[in-house]
């Protein structure tokens, strides 16, 4: 009997649990940790953002592996768990930047465009015959020259952080970013830290073609960085592979 009622409340989205739980939210986030890690930095300089592209075959595209995605000159997302759901949203968050600009004449802010985002993400928790979203954001810009940084949840709440991870390894990734994060740094620090954290969690060693990185300050805005300026910043970490390579 237990069980069929643990089964009911599986099913149904929008009915909670005795212990107030909706179990559908909580797979979502399941989802969330088995998606490639995603991580955000936020410092006095600007904000980094860092994903783990995953690369299952020498015969993939490295370059359609899409977790960074800008939004708006000012804003960046990075996302860890289903990328279709992922695309879903980050289309939505591209509408709402626009129809800001054209109703308001001025770009969005990131926290109001992360609520606009969040809100949209909560509809899907408390209604029938939908199913919530199985991903995680990292949402950084600049707003009136000052970097912000948050996270969404799959039950559509938003948190803002001086530094943050998503995604596979969160735990580890965080742990090393508690440690070693410093909110006076440059961008370029930023980025050593984003760098170091994903290294810190990953028994192999990094390799520019399995990162993606992208920053954005109030000068320049969002900034995608090539593959050659990532594999120069892992070259002075010693992140790189080549030590690896030698026998």
């Amino acid at each position: 009997m237990q069980q069929n009622q643990q089964q009911a409340y599986d099913r149904g989205i929008t009915i909670f649990s005795p212990d107030g739980r909706l179990y559908q939210v909580e797979y979502a986030r399941e989802a969330v940790k088995r998606g490639s890690a995603s991580i955000g930095v936020r410092t006095d300089g600007g904000v980094a953002l860092l994903a783990d592209r995953r690369i299952r075959s020498s015969l993939m595209e490295p370059s359609s592996v899409e977790k960074l995605h800008k939004a708006d000159d000012h804003i960046g997302i990075a996302s860890a768990g289903h990328v279709a759901d992922a695309r879903q949203l980050i289309d939505f968050a591209r509408r709402q930047a626009q129809v800001n600009r054209l109703r308001y004449e001025e770009p969005i802010g990131v926290e109001a465009l992360t609520k606009e985002i969040t809100d949209n993400i909560q509809q899907y928790t408390q209604v029938g015959g939908a199913r919530p979203f199985g991903v995680a954001l990292i949402v950084g810009g600049v707003e009136n020259g000052d970097p912000r940084l948050y996270e969404t949840d799959p039950s559509g709440v938003p948190t803002e952080w001086k530094s943050v991870a998503i995604g596979n390894e969160r735990e580890a990734i965080l742990e090393h970013l508690e440690e070693n994060y410093r909110a006076d740094a440059d961008l370029d620090g930023a980025i050593d830290l984003a760098l170091s954290a994903l290294a810190s969690a990953k028994e192999e060693a990094l390799d520019a073609e399995g990162v993606l990185l992208s920053t954005i300050d109030a000068d320049e805005g969002y900034r995608k960085r090539s593959d050659e300026e990532i594999a120069s910043a892992l070259s002075e970490l010693d992140l790189d592979t080549d030590e690896e390579e030698e026998e």
